[in-house]
């Protein structure tokens, strides 16, 4: 069971349509009772079926079942569980009191555990809903200022991101002339093996002649991860 700071509601807006159809009748048919000792089964021969005029039948249009399905994907690989609520199924007086519904125009409405909400089928994607279930990254994240000499640019940068480490390269001005994003998997990401990246691998670069790499020791992330 998912705990309130992990636990989204996931408001959707079903259709009703009206259908006929034939089902067992609900009460049982004089003769023609459930089988002996077997509940609910049906007898081989001589059983009478009702028709029932106006059924109710809900079903949930492909967009609002897309977001369903959308959501629920991303919050099992972040760590959160979605509580799906169909509005036209709830009774009308909760509906209209419900605090997060109110100003509502379009649904699917998805709310999370601080509040805010995504409104609309169009508002689902992998950017906003990851950014309405902060997570904790897996991998080992580090950034490291780099201080150059000279040289081009533009070939340095090409060098760093030809290692698998850098994720992000960032031109500064001031003390700093580059800001480098790295990622490592979790079992080689400690701080030793992340200095040792730098001081050997970076460094390596020859127009690289200082660094200075900050290890966090806990990350939380908004941003989609794989």
């Amino acid at each position: 069971m998912a705990d309130d700071l992990h636990e989204l509601t996931l408001y959707v807006q079903s259709k009703k349509a009206v259908t006929t159809f034939y089902r067992p009748s609900p009460s049982p048919v004089p003769g023609f009772g459930p089988a002996p000792g077997v509940e609910g089964s049906v007898p081989a021969t001589g059983t009478e079926y009702s028709t029932r005029g106006d059924e109710s039948v809900y079903f949930l249009s492909d967009d609002q079942a897309r977001c369903v399905a959308h959501a629920e994907e991303v919050a099992s690989r972040r760590g959160y569980h979605v509580k799906v609520i169909d509005v036209e199924r709830s009774g009308r007086v909760e509906r209209l009191i419900a605090e997060h519904l109110r100003g509502v125009q379009t649904f699917p409405v998805l709310i999370s555990p601080m509040g805010f909400r995504l409104e609309g089928a169009e508002s689902f994607s992998d950017e906003s809903l990851a950014e309405l279930m902060p997570t904790e990254l897996k991998s080992a994240r580090a950034f490291s200022y780099l201080k150059v000499k000279g040289g081009d640019l533009d070939r340095i940068r090409t060098q760093l991101q030809t290692m698998a480490e850098v994720k992000e390269v960032h031109l500064l001005t001031g003390d700093w002339d580059l800001l480098v994003v790295l990622d490592f998997p979790p079992s080689s990401g400690s701080k030793r093996r992340v200095l040792d990246f730098v001081t050997e691998r970076v460094r390596g670069i020859p127009e690289v002649i200082d660094t200075s790499t900050v290890v966090p020791e806990y990350s939380v992330t908004k941003f989609p991860i794989p």
